[in-house]
């Protein structure tokens, strides 16, 4: 009877899996945004400037923020990142928003992720000669750990980030690292 049925809830409630599954549902109907920093690995530019050149690359500030989902699939995200690089004729810096494919979604609980994203880059400083519009895309693999402070996470990732430049010649190659905190509401 009641007895019995109240003596399965309590037993449930202390299930570690149950604890887990309700940390989850948290973000069932939760977005989040997270905020990074980073640098390069390694990276390459070519035909930027006077020709090719190795580690142009300096520092990566952004944000992404989760606005969608395919449900029990993948998260939709935005990210903007602002980067700056140092060439040998000057120094160049950019904004790139594109959106991004995260696979699995953030409400699976599971903490590693893959994606790949598209789109445009705007120099807000750019050589001489040089294109100020960019193609970007990147690809990553990261780890994401919610509510580790609260409702407040924090994440490591790193990938390919690269862009070609549309109005001139140039390309640049890397191999990024960022970590960042992760904010769910």
């Amino acid at each position: 009877g009641k007895k019995a049925a109240d003596q399965y809830f309590i037993e449930r409630q202390s299930n570690p899996q149950v604890r887990a599954r309700k940390s989850r549902a948290r973000l069932a109907n939760a977005h989040y945004l997270s905020l990074h920093l980073g640098g390069y690995i390694e990276d390459d530019s070519y035909v930027w400037g006077d020709g090719d050149d190795v580690d142009v690359g300096r520092l990566s500030v952004g944000l992404s923020y989760q606005f969608g989902e395919w449900v029990n699939s993948t998260d939709l995200l935005m990210r903007i990142d602002f980067l700056s690089f140092r060439l040998k004729e000057g120094d160049s810096t950019k904004m790139s928003i594109m959106p991004l494919v995260t696979f699995p979604d953030a409400k699976s609980g599971f903490p590693l992720y893959f994606g790949a994203g598209v789109g445009a880059g705007v120099f807000f400083k750019q050589i001489e000669g040089e294109s100020t519009l960019s193609l970007d895309y990147q690809m990553l693999v990261g780890a994401r750990f919610f509510d580790v402070l609260g409702s407040v996470g924090m994440s490591l990732e790193t990938g390919l980030r690269n862009h070609i430049h549309i109005l001139s010649d140039g390309q640049f190659n890397s191999t990024f690292i960022q970590a960042g905190t992760i904010f769910v509401f």
